[in-house]
């Protein structure tokens, strides 16, 4: 009906502008409203997601965990072999933690951690082989082979250990986080933590003497599910650990701390919070550790059920691995030739950990005093 209107108008109206004025005044409006009118299937078809980071933050975020994961494996190889002595705690599972709160930090920023340490040197650059070489108590490790797997330090690298006193740590990134303030310099202090910690009465002190100084600090709380081989459940009365700020007014988040780009956005919010002059942030990530506390825990704690349930569902190599293949990013010989090119790197330190001589017994009295 509408057509045969349209088109005796045509054949009565002569004038082109007198209908083209007919024709927008009267039937414009009529054929706008029949297409509304026409229901319209919508082609199914999913939109494209755009992936969560750049393919080169998340190769960098993978080969970084990658390599704190192969030289785990490694020092516990060697110290079932009797050539590292002493205590050994592995980072093996908790890799995402510290690899994304390294992303997001910036130049200047201060590290500071407890004595499950190693992965924490390596996400803060300092070269496997001199980590390695302190494991194994060589001159060529970074405290000289006097420090061993618990304490060694990197001035150059902003790291300031490696602690094997529970909690001891806390106080002293706090003064790290004083000493940022007070030198103006826009940095702020990494202090982790375990959860095993958390109860300590040193911990509370720095709480409140770094909200009551707005001081620019981070407390990351590690929270592996187990102190030693006891349970948090066990062990806290209350198991939300980012709440224990909230005495003195300290802001907190709970993270998945098994994915590390929540953990790298998590570290971003925070770091930010600190730069801009808020005070201090507590950040409780949820991780998870495979072996034993030390190398002598058999874990019998918990079931190998339970631990392998976590490696196949949680496991934030893995999952970051299946995430690049998702997208494209890479293929799996590629992502093959990157685990043995860490693997080089590894056995390299590994061999030079060996070969390097064992400190001069006058090491024994240096590094005592500081020289002023």
């Amino acid at each position: 009906m509408l057509v045969g209107m349209i088109f005796l108008i045509q054949n009565i109206v002569t004038d082109q502008a007198t209908y083209n004025s007919i024709f927008n005044k009267v039937f414009r409006p009529m054929t706008n409203s029949a297409k509304k009118n026409i229901p319209i299937k919508k082609a199914r078809i999913k939109p494209i997601k755009k992936a969560p980071a750049s393919a080169e933050e998340l190769f960098s975020l993978y080969e970084k965990m990658l390599m704190i994961r192969r030289f785990e494996e490694k020092a516990g190889q060697l110290y079932g072999m009797g050539l590292i002595g002493g205590f050994c705690h592995l980072y093996i599972g908790q890799e995402a933690v510290v690899v994304g709160m390294q992303a997001a930090a910036h130049e200047g920023d201060s590290v500071i951690t407890s004595y499950r340490d190693h992965g924490h040197m390596l996400a803060c650059n300092m070269k496997p082989r001199g980590v390695m070489a302190e494991l194994t108590g060589r001159e060529g490790g970074y405290s000289k082979g006097k420090g061993g797997s618990m304490h060694m330090f990197s001035s150059e690298e902003r790291f300031f250990g490696g602690h094997g006193i529970v909690g001891a740590q806390v106080p002293l990134g706090t003064g790290l986080a004083f000493a940022h303030k007070y030198k103006g310099n826009d940095g702020v202090a990494m202090v982790y933590l375990g959860d095993g910690a958390i109860n300590q009465g040193q911990v509370y002190e720095s709480f409140n003497m770094a909200q009551l100084w707005s001081l620019p600090v981070i407390y990351i709380i590690e929270n592996n599910k187990y102190g030693m081989g006891t349970s948090v459940e066990r062990a806290s009365a209350t198991t939300d650990l980012y709440h224990r700020g909230a005495a003195h007014s300290i802001p907190g988040d709970k993270i998945n701390g098994m994915d590390v780009l929540a953990v790298k956005a998590a570290g971003e919010k925070a770091l930010k919070h600190c730069r801009v002059g808020k005070g201090p942030y507590i950040l409780e990530m949820e991780t998870y550790r495979y072996r034993g506390h030390s190398m002598s825990d058999p874990a019998k704690y918990r079931t190998k059920e339970e631990v392998s349930k976590m490696r196949k569902e949680s496991d934030p190599i893995d999952n970051l691995r299946e995430l690049m293949l998702k997208y494209k990013m890479t293929t799996e010989e590629a992502l093959k030739e990157i685990d043995r090119e860490i693997k080089a790197v590894v056995i390299e330190a590994a061999n030079f950990a060996q070969e390097s001589p064992e400190p001069d017994p006058k090491e024994l009295y240096t590094d005592i005093l500081v020289e002023v």
